[in-house]
């Protein structure tokens, strides 16, 4: 269900393995910030495979390309817009 290096690194257009310990990172940072956005366990997630992975691609690629001047609320703001399908009203 989640974004694979390979996967990530075609997303991105990275050749090189120079990147490949930060795309990782950023393939979990990815998976958290799904799970804790949408307010869903991996269980429940799996059934939503296509917008999660949507979700994932695009934390993946707003990390990488704003390494260093992330908004993270704004990240953290569409990630409810992606995920609000399907997120959960609360805790």
């Amino acid at each position: 269900m989640h974004v694979s290096l390979d996967e990530a690194k075609k997303y991105l257009r990275v050749d090189s393995m120079d990147d490949d310990v930060l795309i990782e990172g950023l393939i979990a940072t990815a998976v958290i910030l799904v799970k804790e956005v949408s307010r869903l366990d991996s269980k429940v997630l799996e059934a939503y495979s296509d917008i999660v992975h949507t979700a994932e691609l695009y934390a993946i690629v707003y990390l990488y390309e704003h390494r260093e001047e992330a908004d993270h609320k704004g990240l953290t703001e569409t990630m409810k817009y992606l995920l609000f399908p399907i997120r959960k009203e609360a805790f």
